[in-house]
């Protein structure tokens, strides 16, 4: 409390009951209420389950319930309701992740002494894509007082005005990932991810049924739950793997997987800063990835581990990999080395002082 006045951040993001993103503004509302500053977390709207927010954190809601509305009517609601909570608390800073809140925040602050700073956490070809995304993108979002990119790929994609001001920061990895003493069991495959078209567990799925004819002590767990469960149970059946690949459901004790995993495997067609990878790395797993956009696995791996990426849907060269790695005795030391990056307290630290530097610019 030695501060008299203190810095006051207002976080803002649509809701916070799964997903990375949300994830990762919990974590940054807590580090900044413990280290002194006032911190407010904003939803859209609340649902029945949510990430727990620290107490600390205070909580304010657009709507109760999610108002459904056509899209127009939806957002301009939600962006007055947003500047009437920026004007009422008068924060220094609002910060937003995602490509909606991104572009509410920017409008609800316009002529407010609020400085913004947004956040693109999805491969922007994606998440900015049609006309109307790219005009989001291209016009709107830079005139964000700062913007925070996860990968170089993704920060390219913007205009200069918008690259000049930003930072990439990395997601951060809670502590307990570093701790974990390993047990792996001897050909036990990972993977965690939502059951969608986007992290291709189909081709880990095709990719793991030839390297069970050499291996045949392999097994393949995929954690995680969506659309695709139905299709993907019955490609399972259909190449006869019900005794060797799982549909595991959602877990929330992902230690606990990496803790017993011998390799970790990821087969996504595009992700912002994949998580689960991250994770992974940090436990000391061995890791294989696709190299997707927008090249979140190729900066995490760096130079010392792009050897496992392979290109996107190759599942010949997925086998290959899974093979060389169940025939060598890895340790996962170089996924570990590589993930002393993201603790967070490196993590916070570039937050902090991007931070600062936003708030004690000058308004232009």
């Amino acid at each position: 409390r030695k501060k008299l006045i203190m810095t006051k951040i207002l976080f803002y993001i649509n809701t916070i009951h799964g997903g990375g993103a949300a994830r990762v503004m919990i974590n940054l509302a807590k580090y900044f209420s413990e280290d002194g500053y006032e911190a407010i977390l904003v939803t859209s709207f609340r649902d029945t389950w949510e990430y727990p927010v620290a107490s600390a954190v205070r909580r304010f809601t657009l709507e109760e319930q999610e108002i459904k509305q056509s899209r127009l009517e939806r957002n301009l609601s939600r962006i007055s309701k947003l500047r009437k909570i920026c004007k009422e608390e008068k924060p220094d800073i609002l910060i937003s992740f995602m490509e909606e809140p991104n572009f509410r925040a920017i409008l609800a602050t316009r002529g407010l002494p609020v400085k913004t700073l947004v956040s693109v956490r999805n491969d922007p070809n994606k998440e900015y894509a049609g006309k109307l995304g790219a005009f989001v993108g291209k016009v709107l979002l830079p005139m964000a007082d700062g913007c925070v990119f996860q990968t170089k790929e993704a920060q390219e994609w913007f205009p200069k005005k918008l690259q000049k001001k930003s930072k990439i920061i990395y997601n951060a990895v809670k502590e307990d990932f570093y701790r974990i003493e390993r047990k792996p069991n001897r050909g036990e495959i990972v993977t965690c991810g939502r059951l969608t078209e986007q992290k291709n567990h189909a081709l880990l799925i095709s990719a793991f049924a030839d390297v069970v004819k050499q291996y045949p002590y392999a097994t393949l767990k995929i954690y995680g739950e969506g659309v695709l469960q139905n299709t993907l149970q019955e490609q399972i059946d259909a190449l006869g793997l019900q005794n060797k690949v799982f549909l595991m459901g959602v877990t929330d004790d992902v230690e606990k997987v990496l803790k017993t995993a011998d390799l970790f495997v990821l087969s996504s067609d595009h992700e912002g800063m994949p998580n689960a990878l991250m994770e992974a790395m940090a436990a000391g797993v061995p890791c294989i990835s696709t190299d997707c956009p927008c090249g979140g696995p190729r900066e995490l791996f760096g130079e010392s581990l792009k050897q496992k990426l392979i290109p996107c849907h190759d599942a010949g060269l997925m086998v290959a990999k899974i093979c060389e790695f169940l025939e060598s005795a890895e340790t996962g030391l170089l996924e570990k080395k590589c993930a002393e990056v993201f603790q967070p307290q490196n993590v916070n630290a570039v937050w902090k002082k991007y931070l600062q530097e936003i708030i004690d610019k000058k308004s232009r």
